[in-house]
């Protein structure tokens, strides 16, 4: 067999090769922020095999470097695509010696820049999945755990050019945005019913469009409603519609949202609001046969209708034979399982406001429009980086509206009211005798039914990783997380 070819393709990008093993975590550092290069967010840079030394700098290698320049390079999972050395004249030609240990990362500060990790000054520091690194006032660096390599599956959707949003609107360069493209592009064409579950503010509903615009039924309108407005007395009414002159004289004949679903996609939000016994209403309409009747129609009609449900609670909030009729499902990742992108969120969401408020880009923008790259904090960067969030993309969304409402300068800075809410939201940091025992975590996992996405933030951890690395030491595995079926 012959060796895979490490040629550039015509759009630049390397393609990996066969991936026949299990994926492999390695520690890596991703820019989330760059003074001289903004553009380059979202690029990543693997470190050399373990205990080897790398050197991140800026500019080419010199024959006086210590070690091997450390490179970045696009990371997707069809391939990846170098990018020039570092520039930036603030930044030394040597300025970080790097070593990968295990789960981690040495750094040690060989150049002018002062390093911050986790916003603690620091000249030698090991970093770990979730920790932010700041060469002052240059550059910050976000430390991941993510496999070099992994099987690229055939994707509907064109990809976007890089950190920007897909035909979608999807957002994201990291691992667990690419396994939502990627699940999203098996199931769109797929004909069962869809369950999409997530906590709040992860895009449900950007997902739910993404599945219809995916789908056969895209010709026809995507028809959304929230299942919790649902009136106990009238669901009947509401999903399946009446005859004419039924319940009262002079009522019109009405198709309800299944006849007006009949064809296409109905997206029911935050089905767990719903209580149970609403629930069974929907069971015989999801069978195979799509039968319902109107109310006061004694005609049995039948809908050929494709439901997608969302909740952001446990599915032990539904009916267990409702359940059953959603028989694919799509889990959508919260902020914490996808940190490298925030940064690429953020520019996101400032573009969007500074299309609509044209003040907006004339003050936070580096060209006169909404296509440029925003200026913001490195403060701001690293504060939305280590942030636990509650309500995800939404509450991401509320901090910019918080700092662009408080910066008095010309570019997003981290305000005192930007500040009071990161200290507000941060978990009190209670008296500690000792470590995390395994009792203690089995116990955590136990009342989040098996949900590490909850129960890191409940134990006061920095991340999921963290979690990830304590059950490995402890010899323990999480239950199924019901979410990630």
């Amino acid at each position: 067999m012959s060796a895979p070819s490490t040629e550039p393709s015509q759009d630049g990008w390397l393609s990996p090769p066969p991936d026949d093993e299990e994926e492999t975590h390695e520690p890596a550092l991703v820019i989330a922020w760059s003074y001289a290069e903004p553009a380059r967010m979202g690029e990543i840079a693997f470190l050399p095999a373990r205990s080897r030394p790398a050197l991140l700098g800026r500019g080419l290698e010199s024959e006086g470097d210590r070690a091997p320049r450390l490179r970045f390079i696009r990371h997707r999972p069809s391939g990846e695509k170098p990018t020039p050395p570092l520039g930036g004249t603030g930044l030394s030609r040597a300025q970080l010696l790097v070593t990968s240990e295990d789960d981690s990362i040495v750094c040690e500060r060989v150049g002018r820049c002062a390093m911050l990790v986790n916003s603690a000054p620091v000249d030698h520091a090991v970093v770990r999945s979730g920790d932010v690194i700041f060469l002052e006032n240059e550059l910050i660096l976000l430390c991941v755990s993510r496999p070099r390599s992994r099987v690229a599956r055939p994707l509907v959707v064109s990809p976007a050019p890089f950190g920007e949003a897909d035909a979608h609107g999807l957002v994201g360069e990291s691992p667990a945005a690419w396994a939502l493209r990627e699940r999203i592009a098996f199931l769109g064409p797929r004909e069962p019913h869809v369950l999409i579950l997530g906590e709040s503010g992860t895009g449900k509903e950007i997902v739910a469009r993404a599945l219809h615009t995916a789908s056969p039924r895209a010709r026809r309108p995507f028809l959304s409603r929230n299942a919790a407005t649902f009136p106990p007395g009238l669901i009947d009414a509401e999903l399946f519609g009446n005859a004419r002159n039924y319940p009262n004289p002079g009522l019109a004949e009405r198709p309800g949202l299944l006849g007006e679903a009949h064809g296409t996609t109905l997206f029911l939000d935050e089905i767990g609001e719903m209580p149970p016994e609403l629930q069974a209403h929907l069971l015989r309409v999801l069978d195979r046969g799509g039968e319902y009747q109107r109310l006061g129609d004694s005609t049995v009609r039948t809908t050929d209708v494709r439901l997608i449900a969302a909740t952001n609670r446990s599915i032990t909030a539904l009916k267990h034979d409702f359940l059953a009729r959603l028989q694919l499902t799509v889990h959508v990742p919260g902020l914490d399982a996808r940190r490298e992108d925030i940064p690429l969120l953020t520019r996101h969401l400032l573009r969007r406001m500074a299309a609509k408020d044209p003040g907006i880009a004339e003050r936070f923008f580096s060209s006169p429009t909404a296509a440029g790259e925003p200026r913001m904090s490195p403060l701001l960067t690293t504060e939305l980086l280590r942030h636990s969030y509650t309500t995800n993309v939404r509450e991401l969304e509320s901090l910019l509206w918080t700092a662009i409402a408080g910066s008095a300068r010309n570019f997003l800075d981290l305000t005192p009211e930007v500040r009071s809410r990161f200290s507000a939201a941060a978990p009190p940091s209670a008296e500690r005798t000792g470590p995390l025992t395994a009792e203690e975590i089995q116990a955590c996992l136990a009342r989040c039914d098996g949900s590490v996405s909850r129960a890191y933030k409940e134990l006061g951890l920095s991340s999921r990783d963290a979690l990830y690395r304590l059950l490995k030491k402890h010899g323990l595995s999480p239950k199924a997380d019901p979410g990630a079926r």
